[in-house]
């Protein structure tokens, strides 16, 4: 069932036009408290679409507008991950650029970019996750690194602009191999005759996917892991992640770890549904799990030594990724809708947690784990939303995350995994252990200096904390919870999303 014609061209639209139309705004105007908050609707709109075409899509209907742009369930699962992280991102990063601004740590051109920039990292995100053709699939995750560039570097300090070196050049690798990976399945697709709506157009593939040449798309499927697991933070290309992540401003550090990773996973579990069918599924199976395991390790290995919280954060983001590229490698109905529940909570609760680093930061002055103790004794409420985040992050009860691991053991289990799921769970042990040691001294040992009064302090008392920061961060942490607890209102939509990509 197949909802075309106006409605459909104005629903795929308005997700893409409204942040385009903040940008715009922001040309003209440079930066105001009007953009922000008119990124914080524009946000709130690609949120309003995705609950709108979940109606529609969660009985198996599809939103077509062309061949280029379509929302099925799955879209519309990613449309909400967008606009909810966006949503709690911007809402808690308005007053972001008035203190940068008031403390001189920006100038009103850098502002200017920033405004501009972000609604577009917006635009660039749903354009990924509606795109029908591969290639503007590609183009769109292409089009994200432009723009998440000049933002990791909004700081200009030494560190943020290596950050943004490292950031440009790791990923203009692995976006390059994810087009060597797009052209091989254009070609395999030609050879095969798939001509009606273009060679790279998805649902064409898919129906055709047994006739493509298995050769071909091993070698296909290769480049693609690598290049979008590259946009993923996965082994082997992730080292940018923790530099980018931790000199991005705080909201753009939300939006890159909460989705920007995701849609990155999104892609993967799109061509897998093309690989398997093409393929042997085992091949498919095994480099997935492979590139996942690998990951796992290297964060948990990599968060035991970790001495700075916002980079604890980022290994945390690549620990998460990985878990969500072994349900895809599972493949099955329910390892995907697992993984689709892990999507939601993680990008919430990571939203939280990097927007209450900054916080932190601002507060506090430094990103060091030993700089930085007794914040419950000194800031109560910013120490609480932290600590909820990390509880959420962490996978405890009563939290999705919780349900969403149960969900991808028991899937793992189901597929004989056995092995993989305690190898999985061995190290998930390990990342709470480190995690929870790490984070255990910020929140409540001793103060390990006097309260900080210096200019570069935008926050020196629970009192300051801007009720624009303190809603979209409970009410993101409220989600989580009841996700947790109650199926609706996503269950019918993640179990219809889970038969489109899962296998079994």
């Amino acid at each position: 069932m197949s909802l075309t014609g106006v409605p459909a061209a104005l629903l795929v639209a308005t997700p893409i036009v409204a942040p385009l139309a903040v940008a715009a705004v922001a040309v003209k105007l440079g930066w105001r408290r009007s953009v922000a908050i008119g990124t914080v609707a524009a946000a709130l709109a690609v949120l309003a679409v995705g609950v709108s075409t979940a109606v529609w899509t969660a009985d198996g209907g599809v939103v077509e507008a062309g061949n280029w742009l379509r929302i099925d369930a799955l879209s519309s699962v990613m449309l909400i991950v967008i606009g909810a992280v966006g949503g709690v991102a911007t809402c808690a990063g308005i007053g972001y650029l008035d203190e940068e601004l008031a403390s001189g740590h920006t100038s009103p051109t850098r502002a200017r970019w920033y405004g501009i920039l972000v609604p577009l990292f917006l635009a660039t995100m749903v354009v990924a996750v509606l795109a029908n053709n591969l290639g503007l699939l590609w183009a769109a995750i292409e089009g994200t690194t432009i723009v998440t560039a000049f933002l990791v570097g909004h700081g200009r300090s030494r560190k943020s602009l290596e950050a943004t070196w490292k950031y440009v050049i790791i990923c203009s690798v692995g976006i390059a191999l994810a087009y060597l990976g797009t052209v091989l399945v254009n070609y395999a697709a030609k050879q095969a005759g798939v001509v009606e709506n273009g060679t790279l157009d998805w649902t064409q593939l898919v129906a055709h996917a047994g006739e493509l040449d298995p050769g071909v798309m091993r070698l296909a499927f290769g480049l693609l892991v690598l290049g979008f697991g590259t946009k993923a933070g996965l082994v082997p290309l992730h080292s940018w992640l923790p530099d980018a992540h931790s000199q991005a401003p705080a909201p753009v550090s939300a939006l890159m770890s909460g989705v920007l990773l995701p849609v990155a996973v999104y892609a993967l579990a799109r061509y897998r549904v093309i690989a398997v069918a093409s393929v042997d599924p085992g091949f498919v199976r095994g480099l997935l799990l492979t590139v996942a395991l690998l990951s796992l390790l290297l964060a948990a290995g990599l968060l035991l030594a970790q001495r700075d919280y916002k980079r604890l954060l980022a290994y945390s983001s690549i620990e998460h990724m990985a878990l969500a590229v072994v349900a895809v490698a599972i493949g099955t109905p329910l390892a995907i809708a697992a993984v689709l529940l892990h999507i939601v909570g993680h990008g919430l609760s990571k939203a939280v947690l990097f927007c209450s680093a900054g916080q932190i930061l601002a507060r506090e002055g430094s990103t060091r784990i030993e700089a930085v103790r007794g914040l419950f004794a000194r800031a109560p409420i910013l120490a609480a939303l932290f600590a909820t985040g990390l509880l959420a992050l962490l996978g405890l009860p009563p939290f999705s995350l919780f349900a969403s691991e149960l969900g991808l053991i028991r899937a793992g289990i189901d597929a004989r995994l056995g092995w993989v799921m305690a190898v999985v769970l061995v190290l998930l042990l390990v990342v709470f252990v480190a995690i929870s040691t790490k984070v255990s001294g910020i929140l409540l040992g001793a103060a390990a200096s006097p309260e900080p009064t210096g200019p570069n302090t935008t926050i020196t008392s629970v009192k300051t904390l801007r009720l624009s920061t303190f809603v979209p961060l409970v009410t993101g942490l409220a989600a989580v919870a009841v996700l947790g607890i109650v199926d609706w209102p996503l269950g019918s939509l993640l179990r219809t999303a889970a038969q489109i990509v899962g296998t079994r």
